[in-house]
């Protein structure tokens, strides 16, 4: 366990930003974490994990621990589901891979999501139709200035959309360490209520989906709508689906008939982001370095040099755009450092 000074986050952080940590060490166990926390705690901590929900606007000062616990295990069962548990650093898309290799369900709709499995609590992350609420049963954490380990149940969670009581209540008190999901071995809930998932499964023939079937439709869909961030630095979803009162919602309807929603609740309505940034004309657009992706307009992309600093102007200038134009605000899920 090795602490390395002015350390390059470039490999890092899936937007490929250039930048830099004061000081940043890697760590594979408990013990490594408990000790790091210990003798560091006076100095400031940065937490990272798969780096796949952040934009870096300047250079980390501080201690930057990046969390590499690896591990997966099954820790109960009974004849119709598992209780897995898997380490905070396990790769997401692996872990749900895995999963689907031993034939457990639950987590299929959220193939190929960018991350590790330690963040995924966080942002409450989902995809076409589940969320990690769906599944989950608690993790386990680690308290930064005691080091005393919690387990956080599902309703201490107060799972929202893309929320979670880490981002509010404890946020920047706790790392967690590891996830329990509680998956189904038979009887799987095939969701394909998503209409995107039901074409690519008739394309390819398929009537009677499994598992896999589900996460090759997703991984196709993704695929073709979402960059590679090896390819081209992006973190996904660059903003949140806004959620609206239905009664301010019709008045912005009826000037914009055309407008794509979903019906939240008798009281709310939610509007696709990436329908709003396509009909403002930003959809495909480059500034310099930083853009929009041609596929997708929700996920912003770095071209190569792009700095956190200029995708954040773009970002701006994308939700005052949308406010000027709908009255609608929209809010960045990605964590701006």
């Amino acid at each position: 366990m090795e602490i390395h000074n002015q350390f390059p986050l470039k490999k890092y952080n899936t937007f490929g930003i250039e930048a830099y940590a004061k000081r940043f060490v890697a760590v594979h166990t408990i013990d490594e974490l408990r000790q790091v926390l210990n003798e560091h705690s006076n100095e400031k901590k940065f937490i990272l994990g798969g780096g796949s929900n952040m934009l870096l606007t300047k250079d980390i000062d501080a201690l930057v621990i990046h969390i590499d616990l690896k591990g997966k295990e099954i820790i109960k069962q009974d004849d119709d589901c598992v209780w897995v548990e898997a380490q905070a650093g396990e790769n997401w898309h692996e872990f749900v891979l895995w999963t689907i290799a031993q034939d457990f369900g639950g987590l299929e709709n959220m193939s190929l999501i960018p991350g590790n499995v330690g963040t995924t609590p966080v942002q409450n992350i989902g995809a076409y139709g589940t969320e990690i609420k769906d599944t989950f049963v608690s993790c386990q954490a680690m308290h930064i200035e005691t080091q005393q380990m919690r387990v956080f149940t599902l309703e201490e969670c107060t799972f929202g959309y893309r929320e979670s009581i880490f981002k509010h209540q404890v946020k920047d008190q706790y790392i967690i360490t590891s996830v329990v999901f509680r998956l189904t071995k038979r009887n799987h809930k095939i969701n394909t209520s998503y209409g995107d998932i039901q074409a690519e499964l008739a394309k390819n023939g398929i009537t009677q989906p499994g598992l896999k079937d589900v996460s090759n439709a997703v991984i196709a869909i993704r695929q073709s709508k979402l960059p590679d961030p090896k390819v081209l630095g992006n973190s996904g979803s660059f903003f949140k689906n806004p959620i609206i009162p239905k009664s301010e919602f019709e008045k912005i309807h009826a000037k914009f008939p055309e407008m794509k929603f979903f019906t939240v609740s008798d009281t709310q309505v939610k509007v696709p982001a990436g329908w709003l940034i396509e009909q403002a004309g930003f959809k495909g657009k480059r500034f310099g370095d930083a853009g929009i992706h041609k596929n997708q307009a929700l996920v912003l992309v770095n071209y190569g040099n792009a700095t956190g600093q200029e995708i954040l102007e773009v970002s701006k200038l994308i939700q005052q755009t949308i406010f000027d134009t709908f009255g609608i605000p929209i809010e960045a899920e990605v964590n701006v450092i």
